[in-house]
């Protein structure tokens, strides 16, 4: 009899014959071995192991997928940021019209600067509405390129606005000084009206109805300051030929005061001033200057007739050279000028002026030129003339005197033409420190009984070397 195997071994057996199957027929899945009823069956899970690679291509896909949703987000952020900013740059466009549309105000140009402001805040605000709900929905490069033109064109009305701005600027600026021109013009045309009532015959009230038995000092001093503006103001004349004429200036003050020392290169406008007054004034005291074909006899006959002078000194001053002159061709007073106009204004210089010599033809002749340069001197010949015949009407004598050249300075007798800086001081020019010196004299002095009218001197250094 066969022997009847138990149900471990048999199914042992099974396993092993199982194990041998999957061997052969090289199943890629586990198999499992049921038992149903003891009847044993392979069955098969039917799962294939995934490959790898398959793996990884999704992986990739995936990841892919991630990279471009993020591209597109940060896309769609920097059209955003963009359409932002030149949503700004139209607003601030938009304010600059509506400023420069206020002044001067025109309310068409405010109402379209307010709208733009408006429909731009509107804009942006939308934009606002949709990021919030998520519902942006934006094409980054039609956005970018969008919000480039929008800045630009912004940018551009934006410097248009600036260049009108600047532009009515310079208006405004040309018309402030066109009107400052004007109101110079003005300032000049008074100021030379005024010069010109000051160098009038008429420029001093105070004499014009003055008696001979009121003079007093202060009186002659008065016209003394009038008769000294038309002789600085014929030098500043003469100075201004030279210069046109292409005179060495330093060489020329020189000539007149030699070692002079001048503190500013205009001081030597002193200099030239010294020597007009000094050969305008020389023989003042001296009635009728004792010019050449005056008799001298019958000059000091006159000295004693103080009406005579003081009635010469009444036309003179409320009449004008020229209509003297006119009237009075033969008179003391043309005699003077030809004298003086000769010694002032020298031939060469005269030349080196006009050309030529025609003036001075005509002034020995007896005629009067009618130049601006002669115009000028006969002005000042006429008041120096003038303050003459008004010291020949005082009672007391008046006479005229010099400060000698390296003369200390006394406050008694002398003043400075210049007190600035840089110039001496009061200290300087005391007795007790002999710092500065006279250098020369500019406008001689006068007595008039014990009154002294001070000399107006220049001062120069004391180590200034002698003449």
């Amino acid at each position: 009899m066969e022997t009847i195997k138990p149900k471990s071994a048999i199914n042992n057996r099974s396993k092993k014959l199982a194990k041998t199957l999957q061997k052969v027929i090289g199943f890629r899945t586990a198999t499992k071995i049921a038992s149903n009823n003891g009847i044993c069956m392979l069955t098969s899970q039917n799962k294939v192991k995934e490959d790898p690679f398959a793996d990884r291509i999704k992986t990739h896909q995936a990841n892919g997928k991630n990279d471009e949703s993020k591209a597109r987000n940060r896309a769609v952020m920097e059209a955003l940021a963009a359409r932002l900013f030149a949503g700004v740059t139209t607003i601030k466009a938009a304010y600059a019209e509506l400023q420069m549309a206020q002044h001067p105000y025109n309310n068409e140009a405010i109402q379209a600067a307010d709208q733009a402001v408006v429909d731009e805040l509107r804009a942006i605000s939308e934009l606002k509405r949709s990021f919030l709900k998520k519902e942006l929905d934006l094409s980054p490069q039609v956005t970018i390129m969008l919000a480039e033109i929008q800045e630009q064109q912004s940018l551009m009305k934006t410097y248009e606005i600036t260049i009108k701005r600047l532009e009515a600027e310079v208006d405004f600026k040309e018309s402030d000084i066109s009107s400052l021109k004007n109101h110079l013009e003005e300032c000049i045309s008074f100021n030379k009206s005024l010069e010109k009532k000051l160098n009038s015959s008429g420029s001093l009230p105070i004499l014009d109805n003055l008696q001979m038995s009121m003079l007093n000092p202060t009186h002659f001093l008065q016209f003394l300051h009038h008769t000294l503006r038309s002789t600085r103001s014929f030098v500043k004349l003469m100075m201004t030929e030279m210069e046109n004429s292409h005179w060495d200036l330093e060489a020329a003050t020189k000539f007149i005061h030699p070692d002079a020392i001048f503190a500013k290169p205009s001081h030597r406008s002193f200099a030239f001033e010294s020597f007009v007054s000094i050969t305008m004034f020389e023989g003042f005291n001296y009635p009728n200057f004792s010019i050449p074909g005056e008799p001298f006899e019958e000059s000091h006959q006159h000295r004693h007739s103080r009406n005579l002078y003081y009635e010469i000194f009444r036309k003179l001053k409320s009449s004008s050279t020229k209509q003297y002159l006119s009237h009075n061709p033969n008179s003391s007073f043309a005699r003077f000028l030809k004298s003086k106009y000769l010694a002032v204004v020298h031939a060469k210089m005269e030349c080196s002026f006009f050309g030529n010599l025609n003036q001075r033809k005509l002034v020995n002749s007896g005629g009067y030129p009618d130049s601006p340069f002669f115009t000028a001197f006969a002005e000042m010949a006429k008041r120096v003339w003038a303050l003459h015949c008004l010291s020949m009407s005082f009672d007391e004598e008046v006479t005229i005197f010099q400060v000698k050249k390296n003369s200390r300075f006394s406050e008694v007798y002398t003043e400075w033409v210049t007190e600035e800086p840089g110039s001496p001081s009061r200290e300087d020019t005391d007795f007790g420190s002999g710092r500065f010196r006279v250098g020369f004299t500019v406008v001689p002095g006068f007595k008039i009984g014990k009154t002294v009218i001070q000399s107006q001197v220049y001062l120069s250094p004391i180590d200034s070397p002698e003449g």
